[in-house]
């Protein structure tokens, strides 16, 4: 089983100030890791730092054969396509259709061929239960299908891992179950999926690894 995630005695600052420290963490492939801690605990921080919003202060950390402590500017965005974020605020662009939103993700990152294009984008929402609504509008769906929708782009490049950083916040209990059934299905096809949140009902519901963020530690459950 192949490392995806090494932090070897990592500390991470947001503003000059001490985000996270002594940060060791392994994650495989294939693994659905919770990452829990109140809000403001280093959680946010700690997923920024693997797809290069957050640079890592000091320690030893490789994320997908990265070298996040030598990496260059030029191979941010090659890590990047490797990695699907889900936000919790959707971050869906308002003025196109769900296809659009999707399309523009793909010609952003290099698809060229318009046949490959659509196909994809098919693939995708049939993944999440949204094949019927490429035409809609984002406005024109509850927040239980965008959010559907952020985790079919997350998953367009068909990356090694996924990123949700509270992905159910915006949503009820009932939607957000649904969200999280989707990300352990997603992950039991083997991609890496972490998942940031501060609702542990789900954590007890899905029982799966816990890392919590707490007094700038990261501690394993």
């Amino acid at each position: 089983m192949g490392i995806i995630v090494e932090y070897k005695d990592v500390e991470l600052h947001r503003n000059d100030i001490v985000a996270l420290k002594h940060v060791n963490l392994t994650v495989s492939d294939g693994e659905f890791v919770y990452l829990t801690g109140k809000v403001g605990s280093g959680k946010s921080s700690l997923m920024k730092s693997m797809y290069a919003e957050i640079p890592i202060a000091s320690g030893q950390a490789d994320v997908l054969g990265y070298d996040m402590c030598a990496l260059k500017r030029k191979d941010i965005p090659y890590l990047r396509r490797q990695i699907g974020i889900v936000f919790q605020d959707f971050r869906l662009l308002s003025d196109r259709s769900v296809y659009d939103n999707l399309r523009f993700v793909l010609n952003a990152t290099g698809w060229k061929n318009k046949v490959d294009i659509e196909e994809r984008i098919e693939q995708v929402l049939k993944e999440v239960g949204m094949s019927n609504k490429s035409y809609k509008m984002p406005y024109e769906l509850s927040g239980g299908e965008q959010q559907r929708i952020v985790i079919a782009r997350a998953l367009l490049n068909r990356p090694s891992l996924i990123l949700a950083d509270e992905p159910t916040g915006n949503l009820d209990v009932a939607t957000g179950t649904q969200i999280i059934r989707r990300l352990r299905a997603i992950a039991a096809a083997g991609t890496t999926v972490i998942v940031a949140t501060h609702n542990m009902a789900f954590v007890e519901q899905f029982p799966a690894r816990t890392l919590q963020c707490i007094d700038k530690h990261l501690i394993e459950q």
